[in-house]
């Protein structure tokens, strides 16, 4: 993941940045002590990027196009903090093209249209453009739509940069043009060789082992956020007037205060917290599960993790006894991806109460794992003929689906007493319904087919 840093939303000024070149005088990258820590700490070559290796590894897309030299359109997509901007510039840099960053957040068409002015001049020098939209899902359609002829033409290449997922948010016409490269948080991994660098380059006192996880798990893969943390413990040690051995967790405390909550993410704290709020989801308790919400909320966790965790209790705890369930979880993470926060939250409580109030059954999953061991642990038995498709004349001389019965074409569309398992496996019952919910009426209708099997059988 590139280390710093995209600019918060909102930061650059509105319009694009007089046209020159990535890493000349005046950038970022070359910015003086008096810069963020994020931006003096910028990389100024595509080895000095930390992370994002399935991008950027050897012949891995990003990597590709640096190494031969092709420039193309591109969306850049992920979180917060990974690197955005920063891969924009090394672009321009590596292929000498002039850099135009225009903020979506505070820009509109009138930018647009003096990037293509300068875009032009650009190219009437015989340099090459590259136009950076920042936060490009803020711009609406007629904004997007203004730079498909001048991407056609080849005036300038395109890079936008989104928190949000293209799919919904640009357009469908100016998706087609560009290629949509993911871009992931940074591991701790990542955020640990970060801290290496900022700790080298401030000559700052080592971080205890404690300060150094809490640090990582507050910045939750997000290296600008880690970044001014750490810049702000360390300006606050040099503030006290005494130099300290080590950064500690109580320096820790002092210096962030209220930003380092009460949350440990990593630590036991956070998964006790998680634990809690899962049990009381899947205990039937919608006041506790809301409590465990929220204080995991208070305590600085992701939003976007809640609601993964949403999903997998929909289809762990619930399942079919409630299927609607499921649905209103991935309604809820969808909502809260368009709104953020703290407006997306309100989808993520209801879905809490929803899924504390369902029916419970966790018959698909139990089935799921004793077909999994079974198979895991059984060989790998033949498809009988009958069950075998047949598009080809060979494979019908073969006797490829010959005696197959057509369900549709059976009394209540069922073929009772035909046998769907390899012929020398006996049947087996994974799937056991509760009941509770819905799976009470799937329960009745699979005794149902059992009997029409057996009866089938007996005839």
């Amino acid at each position: 993941m590139p280390l710093p840093l995209d600019p918060p939303a909102g930061e650059p000024a509105a319009g694009p940045a007089p046209a020159r070149r990535a890493g000349a005088a005046g950038d970022p990258a070359t910015a003086d002590d008096a810069a963020p820590l994020a931006e003096r700490l910028r990389p100024r070559h595509l080895d000095e990027v930390i992370g994002q290796q399935h991008l950027l590894g050897p012949g891995k897309p990003l990597r590709t196009a640096f190494d031969a030299g092709r420039l193309h359109s591109m969306i850049l997509w992920g979180p917060p903090g990974v690197g955005k901007t920063t891969l924009a510039r090394l672009m321009a840099d590596a292929f000498d093209a002039e850099f135009m960053p225009i903020s979506a957040v505070l820009g509109g068409v009138k930018d647009i249209r003096e990037a293509v002015e300068l875009a032009q001049r650009a190219r009437a020098a015989g340099r090459r453009s590259v136009v950076f939209v920042d936060e490009v899902h803020r711009f609406n359609k007629a904004q997007q739509d203004a730079f498909l002829p001048h991407v056609e033409s080849g005036l300038f290449t395109f890079v936008g940069a989104t928190t949000e997922n293209p799919s919904f948010e640009v357009n469908s016409a100016l998706l087609s043009r560009a290629s949509v490269h993911v871009l992931q948080a940074l591991d701790d991994a990542d955020q640990a060789r970060l801290l290496q660098r900022a700790e080298a380059l401030l000559a700052a006192p080592p971080l205890s082992e404690g300060a150094r996880r809490r640090l990582i798990g507050y910045a939750d893969g997000d290296a600008r956020r880690l970044l001014n943390a750490y810049e702000n413990l360390v300006a606050s040690a040099a503030a006290a007037g005494t130099a300290p051995d080590v950064l500690d967790e109580a320096a820790l405390d002092n210096a962030l205060g209220e930003q380092m909550r009460r949350y440990d993410k990593g630590g036991e704290q956070f998964y006790d917290t998680i634990s809690a709020l899962h049990k009381s989801v899947r205990g039937s308790d919608p006041d506790a599960a809301l409590y465990w919400f929220v204080r995991m909320l208070d305590g600085g966790v992701d939003p976007r993790y809640v609601s993964r965790r949403l999903v997998r209790m929909a289809v762990e705890d619930i399942g079919l006894a409630d299927p609607r369930a499921l649905r209103l979880a991935l309604d809820a993470a969808e909502t809260f991806e368009r709104l953020g926060s703290p407006e997306g939250e309100l989808a993520l409580a209801e879905a809490v109460v929803y899924l504390a109030v369902a029916p419970k059954s966790n018959a698909v999953y139990t089935a799921y794992k004793a077909a999994r061991a079974l198979v895991k642990q059984d060989g790998s038995r033949p498809v009988p003929l009958r069950l075998r498709n047949a598009p080809t004349r060979l494979m019908k001389d073969l006797d490829y689906g010959r005696g197959y019965r057509y369900a549709h074409d059976e009394a209540e569309g069922f073929a009772a007493g035909e046998r769907y398992w390899p012929d020398d496996l006996p049947d087996q019952r994974f799937y056991r319904p509760v009941e509770r919910g819905l799976e009470i009426r799937i329960a009745e209708k699979l005794a149902q087919l059992q009997a029409l099997n057996a009866a089938a059988k007996k005839g």
